[in-house]
């Protein structure tokens, strides 16, 4: 197993607070973990769990104020990104690390063209002259499966299909060829069929380019098929990460457990009972001092109140190289 030097990404203890009139809100708390080369990580958990926030603090998408990072390390390529000036910062999104939000309508710009819109980057970060970056534009299109890609530059986002602009979106993310791609829950507005196109061209781009992947998304069907790795927020904060076969088959956490158990199935004909998780996400108010899930658990008890658990493997591997959890509780010594 390649060890975090080896990592294309490295987080470390990165927390996050909003700085609000009402006091902080601790988004992100402690938050670590690393991506290899070549590898998709899923990152599942409820809304408001933290998933985008994280993303995003990496980077230094959030605006500063209210958001600050106020620990941890992100280190890319081994060095750390969070200490760069913000025109240092810029050079790495979009050249370093690419980012696909969930709603292209409103990421890309109205009145420009969307072949504008994929040269821009080509333009700033690479140095390409407008002939050079138009040429790469259009090849762009073409990987992501958008025909007729020369006539289509000069169309604007609204002349695009919904599935269309996602494709330019990430045609776009991928334009500077980043080492890092990290794409926030983007087939979430779009139908089953198109939602399956997206994520076949993923698949096969990853195939061909071999870059990094941050996957976040609220679907553990998409998760189980196309993750490497699965890690599980709850409270902005890592709850469980594992292999995704490993996570599925034997998940150790019990919100990871109630999230399983929330997936709709069918048995036989007739679909099986859809179970929910009772109670509302904790509020962040504070730094958590007791496990967040604790109200919502029904395996819950008194050390769960005063002490939140740090995550601990559960194999002979390193902390992100195998299954971890952060739970006092444990199945195998009690009635699961």
């Amino acid at each position: 197993m390649p060890d975090r030097a080896q990592a294309v990404l490295d987080v470390r203890g990165l927390e996050t607070v909003f700085c609000t009139r009402g006091g902080d809100i601790h988004a992100v708390n402690k938050v670590s973990f690393h991506l290899k080369p070549g590898e998709l990580l899923g990152v599942v958990g409820e809304s408001g769990s933290g998933k985008s926030v994280t993303m995003m603090s990496l980077i230094g998408l959030l605006p500063s104020p209210p958001a600050e990072v106020r620990s941890g390390e992100v280190l890319l390529g081994g060095k750390d990104i969070l200490k760069l000036s913000p025109v240092e910062l810029r050079r790495v999104r979009g050249a370093r690390v690419g980012f696909v939000f969930q709603d292209p309508m409103t990421s890309l710009n109205p009145v420009l063209t969307v072949g504008d819109q994929i040269m821009e980057p080509l333009r700033r970060h690479m140095g390409m002259s407008k002939a050079d970056a138009r040429r790469r534009a259009a090849e762009l299109l073409v990987l992501v499966g958008i025909p007729d890609a020369e006539r289509r530059l000069k169309n604007y986002p609204h002349q695009f299909s919904g599935g269309m602009r996602q494709r330019v979106m990430i045609a776009m993310a991928l334009a500077c060829d980043p080492e890092v791609l990290i794409a926030d829950e983007p087939t979430t507005a779009l139908d089953v069929t198109i939602q399956a196109q997206i994520l076949e061209l993923v698949a096969e781009l990853r195939r061909k380019l071999g870059m990094a992947i941050v996957w976040i998304t609220h679907d553990l069907g998409v998760i189980a098929g196309i993750a490497d790795r699965v890690m599980v927020m709850y409270g902005g904060q890592v709850v469980e990460q594992a292999p995704v076969k490993e996570l599925f088959r034997n998940p150790r956490h019990p919100y990871t457990r109630a999230l399983l158990k929330a997936v709709p199935t069918l048995s036989g004909a007739r679909a099986a009972r859809l179970q929910v998780i009772d109670g509302q996400p904790p509020m962040l108010g504070a730094a958590p001092s007791a496990c967040p899930f604790r109200s919502r658990c029904s395996h819950a008890f008194a050390r769960c109140a005063t002490e939140n658990p740090a995550r601990r493997p559960l194999d002979d591997k390193p902390l992100d190289h195998g299954h971890d959890v952060a739970c006092h509780w444990n199945p195998e010594t009690a009635d699961a």
